[in-house]
């Protein structure tokens, strides 16, 4: 990377709730990355959004008394062009289609969760058509900028991009760096001080070694029933024997697969009630946004941590910052899979502890990958490498294999219905797909 006078980065989805959150984090970093430009994009839809948030990030970098020009814009292409680093925060269709993703499955009895099963498959679909344009202007007007994808399914879009673009990216989730604040909370120690071992692929990834200040602590861990849940996921708990025998903590995600009744039944109850994540969400961003008008505040608010999605810009920023400085620390990423698990393709995208330099991450081979997790993860490999395959050609046969053979997916009968429903919902989304 060229060091000179200052950085330039582009935040596609610089309207979001979170950019207070990524903006601190380039304030607190500056010293390590000095930042010259920050672009804040978005699109028309999200424009009202964009100029609240942005206004509050100009707040913000006026009151560090940092020489950082805040920039928004709804031209994508101007923001990327010579850009350093370019970050991904997307939600196509906004928080209406994630409600859509989540209530449409609940209704056909099946999970309904914005990253896995249907909904899952659909946010991707939406997704990757669009991920792909940006990674042509990215191609075009910034060749050697690093692309950092936090827009979900992030595993998907990761491997997607890498497949189809020649854009240097690495997919980001804030999962990881949350397991090891809560375990270095748990043993009171300095996060520099745990080390977990991540096995799997985004969002369905389990811990097989946790050493803190170098010492094996795994075993007592899995004996303890200690257990770490998010904000997005129904805090149920595990069960003892289940966790020893596994050999590795589970990501919350995974209650999904491992409790499916119990998750579905909280979540159908839920619906029923109060709404899904999704409807929370709205409210909980109704309120930040109220929150951020406020021509006084020139701080993030405590508020935001409410969102669910807390720590993902400190994981941006970390990324950002050992690439720039090449710190050739220990980051939990998203990668291509190489020669790391012999059952997975070349260009599958794994989620695994890497070494981070500038010229990228270098992944690290787990050390234990329990051999009864294998089957889980290659069927949600298949069912990913068919969405990807499906977003590209928009051909329904395709959608159709992804959904039956995703294992949160009853039947084929079910499929087909979810498949219909969800393509008709999301027509404005999914022109590929409705192609004569």
């Amino acid at each position: 990377m060229t060091q000179r006078s200052g950085l330039k980065i582009a935040v596609i989805g610089g309207g979001s709730s979170y950019t207070p959150e990524i903006v601190e984090g380039f304030i607190r970093n500056y010293d390590q990355m000095p930042i010259r430009e920050l672009w804040l994009v978005d699109i028309e839809q999200g424009k009202h959004k964009l100029d609240i948030v942005g206004n509050l990030a100009k707040r913000m970098v006026e009151e560090s008394g940092l020489p950082i020009e805040v920039h928004l814009t709804l031209d994508r292409r101007q923001a990327i062009e010579g850009a350093d680093f370019v970050s991904t925060q997307m939600r196509v269709g906004l928080l209406e289609a994630r409600k859509r993703d989540e209530h449409i499955p609940i209704t056909h009895g099946v999970i309904g969760q914005e990253t896995t099963g249907p909904g899952g498959m659909f946010k991707a679909l939406r997704t990757v058509p669009i991920i792909l344009d940006i990674c042509r202007d990215i191609e075009e007007l910034a060749p050697n900028a690093w692309m950092l994808n936090f827009t979900n399914p992030a595993g998907i879009v990761t491997e997607a991009v890498a497949k189809y673009s020649r854009v240097r990216s690495i997919g980001l989730c804030n999962s990881p760096i949350n397991v090891q604040k809560f375990l270095a909370a748990q043993y009171e120690v300095s996060e520099k001080d745990v080390l977990p071992e991540f096995v799997g692929i985004n969002h369905l990834h389990w811990v097989t070694s946790c050493q803190v200040k170098g010492e094996e602590k795994l075993p007592e861990i899995l004996s303890g029933g200690m257990a770490y849940t998010a904000k997005n996921v129904p805090t149920v708990g595990w069960d003892a024997d289940f966790l020893k025998s596994l050999g590795g903590i589970p990501t919350y995600y995974l209650k999904y697969f491992y409790m499916t009744d119990y998750m579905f039944n909280e979540m159908k109850e839920a619906m029923e009630k109060n709404g899904t994540r999704a409807d929370v969400v709205s409210r909980v961003e109704e309120e930040l946004f109220e929150l951020y008008k406020d021509p006084s505040l020139r701080e993030k608010p405590k508020q935001l941590e409410q969102r669910g999605g807390a720590y993902y810009s400190e994981a941006a920023v970390n990324l950002m910052t050992s690439i720039y400085n090449d710190r050739k620390d220990i980051q939990t990423l998203n990668v291509a899979n190489g020669n790391i698990y012999d059952f997975l393709p070349a260009d599958a995208s794994i989620e695994v502890n890497c070494v981070v330099t500038a010229q990228g991450p270098i992944a690290l081979p787990p050390r234990n990958v329990p051999e009864h997790v294998k089957g889980l993860m290659h069927a949600v490999k298949v069912y990913e490498q068919l969405t990807i395959e499906a977003a590209i050609t928009g051909d329904r046969g395709i959608a159709l294999q992804a959904l039956v053979h995703h294992p949160l997916v009853p039947s084929i009968e079910v499929a087909k219905k979810l498949l219909d429903e969800m393509l008709e919902a999301n027509r404005e989304y999914l022109p590929n797909f409705f192609r004569k």
